[in-house]
């Protein structure tokens, strides 16, 4: 029987305050969820990034184009240049890479609906400036994003205008390019969650396309593993891999790092939703108390724990630091959006599943 990962119990600095395991660290200015994060690396300090989003009342209009950047040291946040545009989004995704933060995609949402775009932007912190990119040859949101040799970036799957697609859209920052790289195996699904570590991505789940009678769209099931050949990074060997701990999950929290070897999935909710937070099927949907890992070491899934406190679910990713897992927003219990940075400690001890 699978039993979960055992915690740090001592206490552990992060952002510059004094934290008891499983704990949360200073707010952002305002609660938000499915928000783009990424993490980057400047001038010997890791910095956090919240980008876009949607507010409290879980309507249209509540979609914000407010940045944030959380500062390592300081542990404080404060507003940078809003993303530019006419309005904000949701479902977009973001990375960190040589230096920037490059973000993508995602949906405009309007009374009635919502358009994925081809938007691409990359924001230079040392300036507070925001620069307009290639667009994405496919508009698409909800996508798995990870960045290779810190020059390739990848969207991985997500919805379009058009319905979910499998493709595989890679974006050389070097020369301001975009390519297709080896498509998705399994069926096409948004709101996956995964990460890319090394030469390797692998992603969990989301949602895909109901065939049959009731929600348009159900949770998908399928876990793969895709390897990056190295000689040319548009060419990705797909394998399948068995299922995860615990149930299919939408907007899971996920992130890797190369250091630990293994990438994290927090959260989410096994009902996928819409941005209220309701459910295709027509109910309310609960965030996931399990937290688990696939070690790439040893190829194998990890619980971490399978009641997870506090948890919340909407996310569209999380960033592994040295002190532990942190997650920026999201929704807890009862479809709250809320503004808090939580630090998950990363596990001493494994069982493996």
């Amino acid at each position: 029987m699978s039993r979960p990962l055992t915690f740090w119990t001592v206490v552990i600095p992060f952002v510059g305050c004094v934290l008891a395991a499983e704990s949360s660290v200073p707010h952002l200015p305002d609660p938000v969820s499915n928000n783009a994060v990424a993490i980057l690396k400047l001038h010997s300090r890791f910095e956090l990034f919240s980008l876009m989003g949607i507010g409290t009342k879980k309507t249209w209009d509540a979609v914000t184009n407010a940045a944030y950047e959380v500062d390592s040291v300081s542990g404080q946040s404060r507003a940078i240049h809003a993303v530019p545009g006419t309005a904000g989004r949701i479902g977009a995704m973001a990375v960190g890479a040589d230096g920037r933060v490059y973000l993508f995609g995602g949906y405009v949402v309007y009374q009635g609906g919502g358009t994925a775009v081809t938007d691409a932007n990359m924001y230079q912190p040392d300036y507070d400036r925001w620069i307009r990119t290639a667009d994405i040859p496919i508009a698409v949101g909800d996508s798995v994003i990870g960045v290779y040799r810190d020059r390739y970036i990848y969207l991985i799957g997500g919805r379009s205008n058009h319905g979910l697609v499998s493709d595989v859209q890679m974006y050389d920052l070097n020369k301001n390019l975009w390519s297709k790289a080896t498509a998705l195996p399994g069926a096409p699904v948004f709101g996956h969650a995964g990460a890319l570590v090394d030469d390797t991505i692998v992603y969990v789940d989301g949602a895909r396309t109901n065939a049959g009678a009731g929600a348009r769209f159900v949770a998908s099931d399928e876990c793969w593993k895709g390897k990056i050949d190295h000689h040319n990074a548009a060419n990705i060997a797909w394998t399948k891999l068995p299922n995860h701990p615990g149930k299919a999950g939408f907007h899971i929290a996920a992130g890797g790092a190369e250091k630990d070897g293994r990438i994290y999935f927090v959260g989410g909710s096994d009902n996928p939703h819409d941005y209220n937070g309701v459910g295709y099927d027509g109910r309310p949907s609960e965030p996931s108390a399990m937290s688990f890992d696939f070690n790439l070491r040893t190829e194998k899934w990890e619980i971490i724990n399978d009641n997870t406190p506090n948890p919340t679910m909407d996310h569209r990713g999380l960033m592994v630091t040295l002190e532990g897992l942190v997650i920026l927003g999201g929704m807890e219990r009862g479809q709250q959006v809320v503004s808090s940075i939580v630090l998950r400690p990363k596990p001493v001890k494994t069982y493996l599943q």
